[in-house]
């Protein structure tokens, strides 16, 4: 079997299809022995994947050795061919088309040259050599302005120099997909870095004099925050919606889920505080 053919099975497409998709396109061929319209494209997507000399891996599934996967992923008709890229299905066809029809398909899985570039960016950036990072991806952003890697690796940058609203104008554009939960991420970094400019003593001081001083009170919440205490910060967010929750526009619930995103879904803090706003925005 050819280096860019492999096969996938229910017990293994998370790591040879999903997870090796986040490296490399992964395109698969649900397919069956008694098929003959598969009979017919299988040739043409190996020849092509022989062509394309890495550009993305061929993954074979028998659908009657793997009926699981193929419910899973709603395959009711074969051959059906699906494209992943970054962890996500990104195209699709069924049937036998023609070969220009799936090179086609092919430019829709492949990464574009903004893609590449992108990803070039990612690289220098992680190397530390910022310059050439935001050159790549201000060059990808000329090619595809919505090139999602770029906007968020740019806006990375930007934030990096305290150009905050520029950043978050930039993540604003990514969409749904495989980045929306990185750019969730770092606007809501974003976001409560920039409420950190007030005195956590004198703070701390006012609302202990004035519980109900909710303005004290939510810039004290945002200065922890911004410390990383993650956890008085929650504290005092909490407070304020249980006290006013329409405060300076329902702010406090907003921070609260900014902290969320940025602690991610499955971290203590944020189930248990999650569940504390929720008590209090339905009881």
């Amino acid at each position: 079997m050819s280096e860019f053919l492999i096969e996938a099975s229910d017990q293994d497409f998370e790591t040879v299809v999903i997870e090796r998709s986040k490296q490399t396109p992964v395109v698969v061929d649900f397919w069956a022995p008694w098929c003959a319209p598969c009979r017919t494209l299988g040739p043409v997507l190996e020849r092509l994947a022989q062509e394309y000399d890495g550009e993305f891996i061929l993954a074979k599934v028998n659908v009657d050795q793997n009926p699981q996967l193929s419910a899973a992923l709603n395959v009711s008709s074969i051959p059906t061919v699906l494209g992943f890229r970054d962890g996500q299905a990104v195209a699709e066809f069924v049937g036998a088309v023609p070969e220009a029809a799936v090179r086609q398909f092919l430019t829709r899985v492949l990464p574009s040259e903004a893609d590449a570039l992108a990803t070039e960016g990612d690289a220098l950036r992680g190397a530390g050599k910022i310059g050439e990072a935001e050159a790549k991806f201000k060059r990808a952003l000329e090619l595809e302005p919505r090139c999602e890697r770029a906007l968020v690796g740019l806006a990375a940058i930007l934030a990096g120099r305290h150009e905050h609203d520029e950043a978050l104008a930039l993540l604003d554009r990514v969409g749904p997909g495989p980045l929306r939960q990185d750019a969730s991420k770092l606007a809501a970094e974003i976001r409560v870095r920039q409420g950190g400019g007030g005195d956590e003593p004198s703070l701390r001081a006012r609302v202990a004099a004035d519980p109900a001083d909710l303005e004290s009170r939510l810039l004290l919440a945002q200065v922890l925050a911004a410390a990383s205490k993650h956890q008085e910060a929650l504290e005092q967010y909490l407070e304020i919606v249980r006290r006013n929750r329409q405060f300076r526009d329902d702010a406090a619930r907003k921070a609260m889920l900014d902290i969320f995103d940025l602690l991610g879904p499955e971290h203590e803090l944020t189930n248990r505080y999650r569940s504390e706003l929720a008590k209090l925005l339905f009881s």
